[in-house]
């Protein structure tokens, strides 16, 4: 059986080093298989059985046959993973946008959890809670000390079961519990508004499933309030990725018919793939163009594409293919540089493993895989710089990261510096009171990226990076 069995044409996301991966939902029956290594694979049985009947307690078979797969995909790269029943189960939930729990944006706060915003519509929202409360105990465990995740994991749950929230509303000076009933939630990954007269912005959080739907939506509202738009700005910071339909459509939005937005190649047929701005190329099945609808305007609208360290794999298809159809000015940092796809194949009605099979490449056949996009335009965070920028992680910074297969990678010598020195910077700012080391939220006038963009759009000067550098491979490896 040589057949290629593809159950979904659309492209995924998994969390690895804070960055969502591009990955496509298949499976492959084939029938022919290079010989097995028996030698070591009898050994492989008989670790397993020295384990098994030598190990000072018992343990359990699945188990150990559970981690062997782990620790041989593992060592492949930072993206190739696994996926145990729980696992693939979260995974799903982020490729959907959908998940059963109470509906709150959090982040941390002196060790508490902190409500950003309550997510429109859902039973958080309906129970009262508002931005900046604090969340002290979720049922009967205190959250100081909870990871975030751990926080997360303890909100979520089935759908109809309750949650007792204790919350502190500080510019109330109250304490008091809320119990809500668990929902399933549908996260939004657009927002966007007329910033100006003459101007918008739109910002996409994560390339979802509904990410294109509610883009065209969020368009169409834009140039209801704002018909003679002369620019928008593509806000694609922070986001990790996602959906490769979703990266392709979101593409086309803004180019002519048909040029190519992405390509891939890998050792298997099926991963050499050329992806176009064209509807054939990221309509779903079982529905019509969803871009049929956006205003014909925006295919000539003056563009502005912003971007950071934090813009990752389907953000940087993106960013790559409006750069090199010159369709915008990309304007930040440079990106994340995951250039790499992944294929999950499900091995069983609820476990899959997510396996590295192919590099992409932008229109004009650079790989950008632990280098990422370099900007038109370099921009800080703010009018004093990036004081941060060089603490974050980057593909290159991962260990057994896959190699751009362009060329040698360098090791840039400053960087470890520039870390040092962001670190001290760092240890400085937490010392300050909350209040005064709160960074602008996007999409405001504080928003100094956002800013720049504007200008940009409106002809007027634009307050360029004096620090930043094109950052290089971290160090050198073979090409593969």
């Amino acid at each position: 059986m040589g057949q290629k069995l593809k159950i979904t044409g659309w492209v995924a996301a998994g969390a690895v080093a804070g960055v969502l991966t591009t990955v496509s939902l298949q499976t492959v029956a084939r029938g022919s298989l290079a010989p097995l290594p028996l030698e070591e694979l009898q050994q492989l049985a008989a670790v397993f059985g020295m384990v098994k009947s030598d190990y000072v307690e018992p343990v359990d078979e699945k188990k150990l046959i559970s981690d062997a797969i782990s620790g041989m995909v593992a060592g492949l790269d930072p993206h190739s993973q696994y996926f145990d029943k729980k696992s693939f189960k979260e995974f799903r939930e982020g490729t959907t946008g959908r998940f059963v729990g109470v509906g709150i944006e959090i982040s941390q706060e002196d060790g508490l959890i902190k409500v950003v915003s309550p997510i429109e519509g859902s039973p958080a929202f309906r129970a009262g809670l508002k931005p900046n409360d604090l969340i002290t105990k979720i049922d009967d465990t205190a959250v100081r000390g909870l990871s975030l995740n751990e926080a997360v994991k303890r909100m979520r749950g089935e759908a109809n079961t309750k949650v007792l929230l204790t919350i502190f509303r500080k510019d109330e000076s109250r304490t008091f519990p809320v119990t809500i009933t668990r929902e399933e939630i549908r996260t939004q990954s657009v927002r966007g508004k007329v910033m100006e007269p003459g101007y918008g912005w739109i910002r996409l959080s994560q390339f979802q499933e509904r990410t294109v739907d509610d883009f065209v939506k969020k368009v169409e509202e834009i140039y209801k309030t704002e018909p003679n738009l002369k620019g928008l700005v593509l806000d694609l910071r922070n986001d990790p990725g996602g959906l490769l339909d979703a990266a392709v459509a979101i593409s086309a939005a803004f180019l002519p018919e048909n040029v190519t937005v992405v390509s891939t190649d890998g050792q298997l047929a099926e991963s050499k793939s050329v992806y176009k701005a064209a509807p054939e190329f990221y309509q779903r099945r079982s529905g019509s163009d969803p871009l049929r609808n956006l205003p014909a305007a925006l295919k000539n609208v003056p563009l502005v594409v912003l971007v950071n360290e934090g813009s990752a794999s389907a953000s940087e298809i993106v960013a790559g293919a409006l750069q090199d159809h010159k369709r915008a000015t990309v304007m930040g940092s440079q990106t994340f540089g995951k250039g790499s796809v992944q294929t999950v194949r499900p091995l069983g009605p609820d476990t899959g493993l997510k396996i590295t099979t192919a590099r992409y490449y932008t229109p004009s056949g650079t790989s950008i895989q632990a280098k990422g996009i370099v900007p038109n335009v370099l921009i800080d965070e703010s009018a004093e710089g990036s004081p941060f920028a060089a603490l974050r992680m980057r593909e290159a910074d991962l260990e057994k990261h896959l190699a751009s297969g362009q060329g040698p990678e360098t090791k840039d010598p400053e960087r470890e510096k520039a870390r040092d020195e962001a670190r001290k910077r760092l240890e400085e700012e937490a010392k300050k009171p909350p209040q005064d080391r709160k960074v602008p939220e996007f999409g405001t006038d504080k928003d100094f990226p956002l800013m720049q963009a504007l200008n940009r759009l409106k002809g007027q000067p634009v307050l360029v990076s004096k620090t930043q550098v094109i950052v290089e491979n971290k160090d050198e490896k073979k090409e593969n």
